[in-house]
């Protein structure tokens, strides 16, 4: 299961956190780190001065006698502190240095010195006293145990890394609350939007009590359940439309067949019902292949066989082919501008032909209908214009929904199931391209365009 949004921000907080408070204690312990060196440097020097005052004052070994006692006093009885004087003459010398003592003050005449004696870390300083009556030159060694500063380091890195650790999950639990509380609108919306029934496809996300951000998102949501109410609406017609138009040549054929079986007939007369069987199964077919079509535009088949070449001279091609239809409904075609693009031949013929007989449909015996060809920026237009009744402006929106009509007596048309401009618009969509319809002055214009994707 996956974590909720409070407990995924609230690990967010405590590591991000956790990482804040180490990088700040990472520096407060080598801020501790150098003060800690500096006083011990600093205790080490004290100490050096006073002793090396006193060791350049002995210049024979009476005198020195005094001085070893004086280092003693010096020397606490921990032995955190120690003191050694190294020479040539051994009269001369203070506290049995070791060896290895000897070879590191062989190799560093003075300055700060660190090293191994004893089992023990010492910090030490070495400075050189000139030689002063029987007194050789020798080299003063001043040094602290290092074990209390490294302690001290030890336990402050310790207490880092538990609070460190304590405050990142301090912050963790107090980001999920706050988290928590910062989400308590979004837990309010989800139930709201659970609360959405598909039988009142009007209900909608209140926006006033949310925070900025979120009302956007319901918005856009509310803006998404506008549509799908709208396509929702649509479904329905559609369906219906459907069911309507194939109810009536599946009604006239189920109704000629069983008058036909109803008693004995003649051949002639059953080859006549068969022939308007035919009929009526021809639009059935007719039906089926355009929902096909338009489905694979639905689903963004776009025109792939296109040639270049021109628009003027394709349309003068489908009307020809619409002559025996132009010469019975007493009406001509004028064909104006050209313009040469990219097109599937098949189906701007096929849009051509579906706005022409659109534009034949419905022009009275002796219009003429002007189909404009032009080229304007990066798209080609073609508009088709016949004179008739106007269309209201509520109708213009929707003339390429599918089995839509503006006139509603024409419903039952046994040459028209109302797909013809849809299928223009699903061939402009093929070639990226969109369509248009207006209605001015008693002339109607409904046309395509080819985009700029269709240009060679």
């Amino acid at each position: 299961m996956r974590a909720s949004i409070s407990t995924r921000l609230a690990v967010m907080f405590a590591v991000a956190s956790l990482g804040v408070f180490s990088l700040v204690g990472f520096a407060l312990w080598h801020v501790l780190q150098r003060e800690l060196c500096r006083h011990q440097l600093s205790e080490v020097n004290t100490r050096l001065d006073y002793a090396g005052m006193m060791t350049g004052r002995n210049d024979n070994a009476e005198k020195w006698k005094m001085l070893r006692t004086k280092l003693d006093v010096l020397t606490p009885l921990d032995r955190r502190v120690r003191f050694w004087v190294v020479g040539p003459d051994p009269r001369f010398e203070y506290g049995d240095a070791s060896p290895v003592l000897r070879e590191r003050l062989s190799t560093h005449a003075e300055g700060p010195l660190d090293f191994e004696l004893e089992g023990r870390s010492w910090r030490a300083s070495v400075r050189s006293i000139a030689a002063n009556g029987e007194r050789p030159a020798v080299q003063l060694v001043t040094a602290v145990d290092s074990a209390s500063f490294r302690e001290t380091l030890n336990v402050f890195a310790g207490a880092l890394v538990v609070l460190c650790l304590a405050g990142g999950a301090l912050v963790g639990l107090l980001g999920h609350r706050i988290a928590r509380v910062g989400l308590a609108p979004l837990s309010s919306l989800s139930r709201e939007a659970q609360a959405l029934s598909p039988r009142d496809l009007s209900q909608r996300l209140r926006l006033s009590p949310l925070p900025r951000e979120l009302a956007d998102l319901v918005s856009s949501f509310n803006g998404a359940l506008e549509r799908v109410e709208r396509a929702y609406a649509q479904l329905e017609g559609f369906n219906a439309d459907v069911a309507h138009e194939l109810r009536t040549p599946l009604t006239n054929i189920i109704g000629q067949t069983q008058v036909a079986l109803a008693k004995e007939r003649t051949a002639p007369h059953l080859e006549e019902v068969l022939q308007s069987n035919l009929e009526e199964l021809e639009r059935l077919r007719g039906i089926v292949n355009d929902m096909l079509f338009l489905a694979r535009a639905d689903q963004g088949e776009e025109a792939l066989d296109r040639v270049h070449t021109s628009a003027a001279e394709e349309v003068s091609k489908t009307v020809e082919f619409l002559d025996v239809l132009l010469e019975e409904a007493g009406v001509s075609v004028r064909v104006e501008g050209d313009a040469r693009t990219s097109f599937e031949r098949s189906l701007f013929r096929r849009a051509a032909s579906n706005l022409l007989l659109n534009a034949i449909e419905h022009s009275e015996r002796g219009a003429e209908i002007v189909v404009d060809i032009a080229q304007r920026k990066s798209e080609v237009r073609i508009a088709v214009t016949n004179p008739g009744i106007p269309i209201p402006e509520q109708h213009l929106e929707r003339l390429f929904d599918r089995f839509y009509r503006v006139d509603g007596a024409r419903r039952n048309s046994r040459d028209n199931h109302g797909l013809g401009l849809s299928i223009v618009k699903a061939v402009a969509k093929m070639h990226g391209g969109t369509v248009f319809a207006a209605s001015t002055e008693g002339h109607n214009t409904v046309g395509f365009t080819l985009s700029a994707a269709s240009q060679v």
